[in-house]
C-alpha cells in the first residue's frame, strides 16, 4: 500500500546552507500559475529575473517563450568575439574594413543606434566593441560579424549554433544588430543565461558595459542604460527598443555582495522603462530569494522494514534541489516523502524506493527519487518464526505504518 512519511517543513529540508554555484537542473517558476497571483506586478509583457551569483532563476513572466529580442540580442555577438579573445583567435588591435552594408545597414544613415564609422575605413576591434557595448552601434555590430565569420549571415548561423551549445534553447539568429527578423528570436531565460555567462566567463571586459560614453571620431554618444544612472550597484548589461517589440533591458546590479540580473521586453515607452527597471531591480533584492532545499545524500526520512535484520532503514533523497522563490512563499514551502511500504527485505542500499514530492507556491511540484541509505537483510528463519508469533501488530506488511519526518 502507498505510505504517505509525513509533511515536512520547508525548514527540515534545508540540509545545507551551501548554495550550489550552478544548479544541474534549474526549475523557474511555473508562468500560468504565477501570473494567476503575480508577485512582481511588471508591465512588461515578458519578464525574469535571475541570481546572478549561481544562474538560479527566480521569477518568471512567459520568460521561456521566444520573443522579439531586439538589441538585446547583440549579447550573443559580444560573447562570441570575448571568446575568440581569449582564445588568441582575435586581438584587440586587428582592425576590420568597413563594408558598405555595414555603412548602408547600421551607418549614419539609418535611424538605428550607429558609431557612425566611416565607408571603407579600417577601425580597430577594441573601438569597435566598445561602440557595440556602450553605444549600440548596428555599424560597428555589423563590421565585428563580417570580420569573425566572413558575412551577416555566416554569423547568424554561427551564433545559432552556438547558443544551443550555450543553454539558450530558444534563440536563433537571422541577423548580428537584432533588427526585425522573423529569424530573430531570444527568451527572457536566453537573455539572462547569456549575460550571466558574460559576467563569469568575462570578468576581464563585462567593466566596459558601465562606461557612460565612448566617443570616436570626435563624436560622443552616452550608454542607454538607465539603471546605471538610476540605481547605486548597476554595472550593465544592456537596452533594446523595436516599434515590434517595445521597450527593453537586460540589467544586472550588486547589493551587498548578492549579484541579480533582470530582463524586461514589452515597455511601452522609455520613460516606463526608466521607471520599471530600477524597481524591478530594487525587488530583485529584497522580494526574491535563492534557496537550497535539498542536498544530495541527505538524510530526509526512515521507512519501515518488514522481515528485515533492522526493522527501519533510512531514506536518502539522489538530487540535489533548489529554486528561487518570492519572499513571502517562504512559510508555504511543504514536502512529503511517500513510498510503498513497510519495504520488504532484503533490501540493497542505493535501490529507489519511493519519492520526496516538494511543493513549492507558483511551481508545479517537484518529485525527487529516495533510496534506501543502507542495506538490511532479511531475517533468518528463526527470526521469521518469532516475528510471526508477535501477530499484525508489528508483524502485518499489509498494516498501515507512517514514519516521523526527519526533523519532528
Amino acid at each position: 500500500m502507498r505510505i504517505i512519511v509525513g509533511t515536512l517543513l520547508a525548514a527540515v529540508l534545508v540540509f545545507s546552507p551551501a548554495v550550489a554555484q550552478q544548479p544541474a537542473t534549474p526549475v523557474a517558476p511555473d508562468p500560468a500559475t504565477q501570473l494567476a497571483s503575480d508577485p512582481l506586478n511588471t508591465a512588461a509583457t515578458y519578464a525574469y529575473i535571475m541570481d546572478g551569483d549561481n544562474g538560479q532563476p527566480l521569477y518568471s513572466k512567459r520568460g521561456d517563450e521566444p520573443m522579439i529580442p531586439a538589441s538585446m540580442s547583440k549579447l550573443v555577438l559580444y560573447y562570441i568575439v570575448f571568446e575568440r579573445i581569449r582564445d588568441g583567435r582575435l586581438k584587440m588591435d586587428d582592425e576590420f574594413s568597413v563594408s558598405e552594408h555595414a555603412w548602408r545597414t547600421g551607418g549614419a544613415g539609418t535611424d538605428g543606434s550607429t558609431m557612425f564609422l566611416p565607408l571603407n575605413s579600417k577601425v580597430r576591434v577594441e573601438d569597435l566593441l566598445r561602440g557595440a557595448v556602450i553605444i549600440s552601434g548596428n555599424d560597428a555590430c555589423i563590421v565585428l560579424a563580417e570580420g569573425i565569420s566572413g558575412s551577416e549571415e555566416a554569423f547568424a548561423r554561427e551564433a545559432t549554433a552556438r547558443a544551443k551549445e550555450l543553454g539558450m534553447t530558444a534563440s536563433s539568429f537571422a541577423n548580428a544588430t537584432g533588427l526585425d527578423d522573423p529569424g530573430q528570436r531570444m527568451s527572457a531565460h536566453d537573455i539572462a543565461l547569456i549575460s550571466y555567462r558574460i559576467i563569469k566567463d568575462f570578468p576581464q571586459h563585462y567593466a566596459m558595459f558601465s562606461e557612460p560614453e565612448f566617443t570616436f571620431n570626435n563624436i560622443r554618444q552616452y550608454n542607454r542604460n538607465p539603471l546605471l544612472r538610476e540605481l547605486q550597484g548597476s554595472d550593465g548589461v544592456k537596452t533594446g527598443h523595436l516599434s515590434t517589440a517595445g521597450f527593453g533591458l537586460v540589467g544586472s546590479a550588486v547589493r551587498d555582495g548578492k549579484r541579480r540580473i533582470i530582463v524586461l521586453q514589452g515597455l511601452t515607452s522609455e520613460t516606463e522603462r526608466k521607471k520599471e527597471a530600477p524597481r524591478v531591480m530594487r525587488s530583485a533584492f529584497v522580494d526574491f530569494t535563492s534557496t537550497k532545499l535539498v542536498d544530495k545524500g541527505a538524510e530526509v526520512a526512515v521507512a519501515d522494514v518488514w522481515l528485515g535484520a533492522k526493522d527501519k532503514v533510512p531514506l536518502i533523497a539522489t538530487q540535489d534541489f533548489g529554486t528561487g522563490v518570492h519572499v513571502s512563499a517562504l512559510k508555504s514551502i511543504k514536502a512529503k516523502v511517500s513510498y510503498t511500504g513497510p519495504l520488504s527485505a532484503p533490501v540493497k542500499e542505493g535501490d529507489i524506493v519511493g519519492n520526496l514530492v516538494i511543493s513549492v507556491p507558483g511551481m508545479s511540484n517537484v518529485e525527487i527519487p529516495v533510496a534506501a541509505g543502507a542495506s538490511v537483510e532479511k531475517l533468518g528463519l528463526f527470526g521469521r518464526a518469532m516475528l510471526g508469533l508477535k501477530g499484525p501488530e508489528t508483524g502485518d506488511p499489509d498494516a498501515p505504518k507512517e514514519a516521523a519526518p526527519k526533523g519532528e
